[in-house]
């Protein structure tokens, strides 16, 4: 099976989303549908995240006869995420998810980055079904992504590649929580938008909608050029709740640092994905990491 597509006798999965804030957890079935689903909140178990990752599972489980766990977890890891290290989850530095969910779960598990299994979603069932190439974003109380290039997930070195949140879009910007300035999760993410305004991202006003908009265009067109896509695909809490103005802005912004004529028709648009699309990007780690 290539990166995208789901295998005709996949079976049935427990998908599990980590992210900054919540987990979610959920079975999922081959053609996407999501039942059984259960969130906890990260800030209530910093003493014992894991253990409450864990319980949150098997709950979901109940008597489901499941025998595989796809993970979309933030970053960075190490490959196929034996040991995480996200970067707004401190408790979690060098930390052995996938073992740790393997030996308490007695499943198959497989992990790979949160953005970058939903950029596996997005062109499974989601906005950019049929394309080859494209970029997939969430901007929200972060910024990550993933890239589809040729109809293959892009994984580098270490099986991180995707991290726009930190491409750098302000020089001598605000200080990111990599450690670098002005990347553009510390510029344009829910969490950057509220330490620089004072409120939270929902209740921004025009002029910072404006200018997350543009700066997410800035990154977008950089990649565009580099790597000859004309299609990018935003999810997130803050992109979304900007509404088609913020679409229309960072297209326009995109569109004029990606100058060359192969990326004349470079438009940014939403996810098609919905609230369901986290735990179809788990899911996706999974039957692709079976196979």
């Amino acid at each position: 099976m290539t990166a995208l597509g789901v295998a005709h006798n996949a079976p049935p999965c427990l998908a599990l989303d980590i992210g900054a804030t919540k987990v979610d957890a959920a079975l999922v079935q081959r053609d996407g549908s999501v039942i059984e689903r259960e969130r906890i909140l990260v800030a209530e178990y910093h003493d014992d995240l894991i253990g409450a990752v864990v319980a949150l599972c098997r709950r979901v489980m109940r008597d489901a006869s499941v025998t595989l766990l796809g993970v979309g977890c933030a970053g960075p890891m190490s490959r196929e995420g034996e040991e995480v290290s996200p970067l707004n989850i401190p408790a979690w530095r060098d930390f052995p998810l996938r073992s740790s969910l393997r030996d308490a779960l007695c499943v198959e598990t497989f992990v790979e980055g949160d953005a970058r299994a939903l950029a596996l979603a997005e062109g499974t069932f989601g906005a950019a079904v049929g394309e080859r190439s494209y970029l997939s974003m969430v901007v929200s109380t972060g910024v990550g992504g993933g890239l589809v290039i040729d109809g293959q997930l892009l994984s580098g070195d270490s099986g991180n590649a995707g991290h726009v949140g930190h491409l750098n879009v302000v020089t001598d910007g605000a200080l990111c929580s990599c450690g670098a300035y002005g990347c553009l999760e510390a510029e344009a993410s829910g969490r950057a938008i509220e330490a620089r305004t004072g409120r939270a991202a929902s209740e921004a006003d025009q002029a910072t909608r404006q200018r997350t908009a543009e700066l997410v265009g800035r990154g977008v067109g950089t990649l565009a050029s580099v790597l000859d896509f004309n299609h990018c695909y935003i999810a997130g809490s803050v992109a979304l709740g900007f509404g088609d103005a913020f679409f229309e802005v960072a297209t326009k912004s995109a569109r004029a640092m990606a100058m060359l004529h192969y990326s004349e028709k470079l438009e940014i648009h939403p996810s098609g994905l919905g609230l369901d699309g986290p735990l179809l990007g788990a899911a996706l780690v999974a039957w692709r990491g079976s196979t």
